[in-house]
């Protein structure tokens, strides 16, 4: 087996018992957006590996080529197992991804002994603090699992068909009590994982909200959901708490990068002023992204948003509160 790596691990020693290890997952058109998660754990998270399931040949070429340190990129092709492969043909590429998903983590305790624990993360989580944070609730808790809350705002609430857990965040311990929990989540994303809410099932993530009824004595629920931040709670987060919001990570959900340098920052939501300057510090971490895409000479497809014409989304930009808002990357 081959791992695409320039820096190989550690194997033993003080500075390896103390790495965190993340695992994340996209193709090509996400590019920017995991070079932005990447900075920031190089930014809050260090000593740490940053593990990369490159979705298509894209992806896993230029990560190669860009040769970054404490990054491992996993091929696809490496990846797949004949279970996998044998529900690939019914799903979407973004079904199939969330099928992969609870396959992530265990990837890494396959490739690495030294991992104690993996950290899943979507690629479009951006760290403004030390995940360690959060980790150390797992720590505390004498837990194996560690899981998320969405949090939702009031009035953005949609638990009833997304779920109370947000796969965001998401850490496993290499021991049995958090194997048979990942195996657990692994088998029913295998039988049953879309696009749509059907059954109490939607994609790989109202999965979660079964944990803590079947799992309680080994799953930990973060408890300072203030610092896990995304569109549809950060308004009400700045609003509750007195103080300038702290938070450990922002998920950029419904972000999409656009032809021209141009970003759908979010959709349907209102982030308020604390929300915009979390936004604007992202557009820099991207602008950040793609100067080194230029350097290698890497140009990354953009992403489509279909039926929709530049005209309207100039208008769109003129018109942003609880709907829509449009940015400039550099």
């Amino acid at each position: 087996m081959t791992v695409t790596d320039q820096t190989a691990p550690v194997r033993g020693g003080a500075a390896n018992a103390d790495r965190e290890h993340f695992v994340t997952l996209f193709d090509a058109s996400f590019l920017p957006i995991g070079l932005a998660l990447y900075r920031s754990l190089e930014a809050h998270a260090r000593p740490f590996r940053l593990w990369v399931l490159a979705v298509d040949a894209d992806a896993e070429r230029y990560l190669t080529q860009l040769a970054l340190p404490d990054l491992t990129v996993i091929p696809l092709g490496e990846f797949e197992t004949p279970p996998l492969l044998a529900v690939k043909p019914g799903r979407t590429r973004a079904e199939y991804c969330w099928t992969m998903t609870p396959f992530a983590c265990q990837a890494v305790f396959d490739r690495d002994p030294s991992a104690r624990r993996a950290t899943y993360v979507d690629a479009d989580v951006f760290f403004l603090d030390d995940p360690r944070i959060l980790l150390q609730e797992l720590d505390e808790s004498g837990k194996q699992v560690l899981i998320t809350e969405h949090a939702y705002a009031p009035n953005y609430d949609r638990s009833h068909d997304s779920g109370r857990f947000c796969v965001q965040f998401l850490t496993f311990d290499r021991s049995d009590p958090a194997r048979e929990v990942m195996c657990w989540w692994q088998e029913r994303c295998l039988e049953w994982c879309f696009a749509r809410y059907e059954n109490g099932k939607f994609g790989d993530q109202v999965y979660l909200d079964m944990w803590p009824t079947l799992f309680g004595d080994r799953v930990h629920i973060v408890r300072q959901v203030e610092k896990t931040l995304a569109p549809w709670n950060v308004r009400c987060f700045s609003q509750r708490v007195r103080e300038p919001l702290k938070p450990v990570m922002y998920h950029f959900h419904g972000l999409r990068l656009l032809p021209g340098r141009r970003a759908r920052l979010f959709k349907f939501y209102d982030v308020g002023p604390a929300g915009l300057a979390i936004y604007r510090e992202y557009l820099a971490a991207l602008s950040d992204s793609f100067a080194t895409l230029d350097r290698a000479g890497i140009q990354v497809p953009c992403h489509a948003l279909p039926g929709e014409r530049f005209g309207w989304l100039k208008r769109l930009a003129r018109r942003w509160e609880g709907t829509e808002r449009f940015g400039t990357v550099g």
